[in-house]
């Protein structure tokens, strides 16, 4: 078993959990908040160790990994393609594994690929692939889970539970793969404990495999309410996130890539079900069924 992870953005809604998940199985953990960062957020541990570094220098980040493991980068959706300085690190302080910051969805399927919202992880994956080849005692793990289940629906993002109201795309009978924050970190300790099972490759979890209309049935038999819904194309959000990005400066970054996010989410071709080819035996993770619904927090 691994003795020593570092986390890059342990204090984030993804961060937090991994963390805890990693302590609580017994690992050292050192934490790398950028310099002046939310480190005061985290509780003091036994096992925890907070080491301050520079992001943009590899030097910076090759102190701060002395002695570890494994690297799991949480970061967030915009700060992905900033991962080199920390994979250069990685290698050079002899960690051996990294777990890629591509939380989500699977960006080797081509059509992703294409989307605005995945070109930087796809540059990083080439460059940790590159790196892993450079240095065959550096090896990597990414991992795609789909849309992170109970932070999306308390965002409103796969349905407005507040005001029991959701956008329907391409009808809302198009299975996705969605995942808990918690199965998500169960994935990462997962690989973890399975290094050579899941060295150089990408594995594939779900807490569960659903359609928007499956989740507001569950909703109604939650809280009995009525609800209010539209149906629109996945492919005119695509072309309205084009849209905002050509705005150029005055665009609305963050609007955009959910827009491509979900457009990955709920369109067939995109891959956004992963079903048929889950690795959660392996990594451990339960998931959910209509028994086990309620466990999410409508």
């Amino acid at each position: 078993m691994v003795s020593h992870v570092a986390i890059a953005g342990a204090t984030g809604n993804l961060g937090f959990p991994i963390l805890n998940a990693i302590l609580e199985a017994g690992c050292r953990v050192t934490v790398l908040p950028r310099i002046g960062g939310n480190s005061s957020e985290l509780k003091p541990h036994p096992n925890l160790t907070i080491k301050e570094a520079d992001f943009l220098f590899t030097s910076s980040l090759t102190l701060a990994l002395d002695g570890v493991e494994v690297v799991v980068p949480c970061l967030a959706t915009l700060a992905t393609g900033a991962q080199n300085p920390l994979i250069n690190a990685a290698v050079a302080a002899g960690v051996t594994r990294f777990i890629l910051a591509e939380f989500g969805m699977n960006s080797t399927n081509p059509y992703r690929m294409a989307l605005p919202v995945c070109e930087p992880k796809v540059a990083t994956y080439k460059y940790l692939l590159a790196s892993s080849e450079a240095s065959p005692h550096f090896t990597f793990t990414g991992i795609a889970n789909g849309l992170f289940l109970d932070w999306c629906l308390q965002a409103g993002i796969i349905l407005d539970l507040k005001h029991r109201s959701a956008t329907l795309y391409n009808g809302g009978d198009v299975p996705f793969t969605t995942t808990t924050l918690a199965d998500v970190a169960r994935g990462v300790l997962g690989v973890i404990e399975h290094l050579h099972e899941t060295k150089n490759q990408k594995v594939y979890i779900q807490s569960a495999g659903v359609t928007p209309n499956q989740l507001i049935g569950y909703a109604k038999e939650y809280d009995g309410g009525n609800w209010t819904t539209m149906v629109k194309s996945t492919e005119i959000l695509r072309q309205e996130s084009l849209q905002e990005l050509a705005k150029g400066p005055a665009a609305d970054i963050e609007l955009a890539m959910l827009g491509f996010c979900i457009v990955a989410s709920w369109s067939p071709e995109y891959s956004c079900d992963f079903s048929s080819h889950l690795d959660n035996e392996l990594l451990g993770i339960r998931g959910l069924n209509k028994k086990r619904h309620e466990e999410v927090r409508w």
